[in-house]
């Protein structure tokens, strides 16, 4: 009955403003993810369903929260992996749908394929019937709004991992990506191995500027580190985090391992951030 959830809002905030709408959404989503692993779902179905939640709400920069890139589109990136059978679906620049978790979901589960891109996974998601959105305008409500400073690089992801009580691990990762980004812009998010990684040993959920998180390949370095070097998922958490950190990157993680330890480091200022577990643990935190 060991089960185990942690869920982020990104690693974009900053000291001087409060979160209190985005911890008090992200404890409600916390408790219906928690409810779900007392009941028995799968790692795999919980983690879609808080991503799908965290996407809808508006408060992060991502789903509906997301920011337009240089020409005013939305493109918005989203990966999950189901770690007990190692099948992974992603899509990148995808524009159009509002929900990029469950076009990511849908690549893994009705494709031969891992990574749907663009036009591609556009058509892709149009021919599974995914909800579009008529009014992009209307609908995109950003969560960042202030005024994006020339050579900056403002980001937000949203992302959730779980062990369920049949010990199977899961990871789901959604993000709008960089504010005022450059069209067609990919980052670690939909990357597997890079943002988002789940097997059978951990399941890891990325936050930061994705350029950083690819050349560390941080998701994938975790497991690396379980496995081959003996650590904790802590130690190993945070080795994969410092080799990110000593390129320029910032940013942070969620992770949990077989066992149902979580852990949930960052290198930038605040990252939105939850975990509950079946002894009892429940907390939401943005700073330390």
């Amino acid at each position: 009955m060991a089960w185990a959830l942690a869920l982020h809002g990104g690693a974009g905030p900053a000291r001087g403003r409060t979160y209190d709408r985005e911890e008090a959404h992200m404890a409600e989503v916390l408790k219906r993810g928690a409810d779900m692993l007392e009941e028995g779902l799968s790692a795999l179905d919980v983690v879609v369903s808080m991503v799908r939640e965290l996407e809808d709400s508006g408060f992060h920069v991502a789903g509906k929260g997301a920011s337009a890139n240089g020409n005013g589109e939305y493109e918005l990136d989203a990966a999950v992996m189901d770690g007990a059978l190692r099948r992974a679906g992603a899509v990148g620049a995808l524009v159009g749908f509002r929900s990029p978790i469950m076009a990511a979901r849908a690549v893994m589960e009705e494709t031969p394929h891992v990574l749907l891109v663009g036009a591609g996974a556009k058509a892709f998601a149009r021919d599974m019937g995914l909800e579009e959105i008529e009014d992009p305008a209307a609908y995109y409500t950003p969560a960042v709004r202030r005024p994006v400073e020339p050579g900056e690089l403002a980001h937000g992801t949203v992302g959730a991992v779980a062990r369920d009580i049949a010990g199977r691990l899961a990871a789901a990762t959604s993000t709008g990506g960089l504010l005022n980004k450059m069209p067609g812009r990919v980052g670690d998010t939909p990357l597997i191995g890079a943002g988002t990684w789940a097997d059978e040993r951990v399941a890891v959920s990325c936050t930061g500027q994705g350029e950083y998180f690819m050349r560390a390949a941080v998701a994938a370095d975790i497991s690396a580190r379980v496995r081959y070097g003996g650590q904790t998922l802590a130690s190993a958490c945070a080795g994969a985090l410092a080799d990110m950190e000593t390129q320029g990157g910032d940013g942070g993680l969620i992770a949990v391992d077989a066992m149902g330890n979580v852990s949930t480091p960052y290198v930038s200022e605040g990252m939105k951030r939850g975990i509950a577990t079946h002894t009892g643990r429940f907390e939401v935190k943005t700073f330390r």
